[in-house]
């Protein structure tokens, strides 16, 4: 008899090596992971989240967890699996001009801030994050975004939101003294590797990361994986045997990195043995015990920007069948 095949959307990070080389077993099916970014291209496909949760273009796929919000808010019928392919933290993705008078979080108050779009997931957290965690009045913020909305959105009447002119983009703005500050979720070489004319707001930003990590218990959540509706129907024991390939692409990951050069970087592993120490334990886990308070606190981070109307209960999020991993 032969097995169905499953496709399956993601973006191409170390620890999904595994999944795109076919060695991972899908317990009653073949698994076709596919390469697709969103705003970085993969073999010039992009904009996979749209793709996902407007045509549903895949059985599964990788997706932003705003957005996935934002449709379940608003009735979807997609399910998800607690799985996180995709974390960051805010405060080491927020830059300034490096002449720029601005010190400290508060100091964007009334400035204007570049953001990939208002529901972007790190858009949400860096604006919940300056609120809850450094006291900013972030409605006081003008908001200048560079990419179209995921899902429309109707923001609140006192939030101001301008689209960058001209397709530019917002790191340019920075650079050209237009913007204040951006948060972004993939920094060009411009700002990352930028010795002048650039720097982060933190100036330790590893280590306030850290303190961050070490208050809440978490590595925030960026995107989940989302499965088709009619998926499901058809095959109900999919979004538990899709879970137990991630973790069996984690642990082969894991094993991998045994060895100390798998890497380009000349102390891989001791940097990760490192890090293991440092977050007491590995900050990847998956399940949504693992991943509940995270998820709760941005759901309220959601709310307070008007992207949801409601908080959530983990089984409108997840597949029954996975609540209790």
């Amino acid at each position: 008899m032969t097995m169905p095949t499953f496709t399956m959307a993601l973006a191409h990070y170390d620890r999904h090596v595994p999944l795109f080389e076919g060695g991972v077993e899908l317990t009653g099916g073949v698994l076709e992971a596919i390469p697709i970014g969103q705003s970085v291209t993969y073999r010039g496909q992009e904009r996979r989240h749209e793709r996902m949760l407007h045509d549903r273009e895949w059985d599964a796929a990788e997706v932003s967890l705003s957005s996935y919000l934002v449709a379940k808010d608003r009735g979807s019928d997609l399910t998800a699996i607690p799985v996180v392919p995709r974390r960051l933290f805010s405060q080491g993705l927020l830059f300034v001009r490096a002449d720029s008078d601005i010190q400290q979080p508060t100091d964007l108050e009334g400035q204007r801030v570049g953001i990939s779009s208002y529901q972007t997931t790190l858009s949400v957290l860096a604006k919940g994050d300056l609120a809850h965690e450094h006291g900013v009045d972030w409605t006081s913020i003008t908001w200048v975004t560079d990419h179209a909305e995921a899902l429309d959105v109707d923001l609140p009447p006192e939030v101001t939101v301008e689209t960058a002119p001209d397709g530019r983009r917002i790191a340019d703005l920075l650079l050209a003294g237009e913007v204040a500050a951006v948060v972004m979720p993939h920094p060009p070489r411009s700002l990352i590797g930028s010795t002048d004319g650039v720097r982060r707001l933190f100036p330790d930003a590893r280590q306030t990361e850290l303190d961050y990590y070490r208050r809440h218990g978490y590595w925030p959540v960026m995107h989940l994986v989302a499965i088709r509706p009619e998926t499901v129907q058809e095959h109900p024991w999919f979004p538990r045997a899709l879970y137990e390939a991630f973790e069996q692409a984690k642990a082969e990951l894991d094993e991998r990195y045994l060895d100390p050069n798998w890497s380009m970087l000349a102390w891989g592993r001791s940097y990760l043995d490192a890090e293991r120490a440092e977050l007491g334990g590995d900050p990847w886990r998956n399940g949504v015990a693992a991943n509940e308070a995270n998820l709760r606190r941005f759901m309220g981070y959601s709310r307070e920007q008007g992207l949801t109307t409601r908080e959530l209960g983990m089984e409108q999020l997840f597949h029954p069948s996975l609540l209790q991993t």
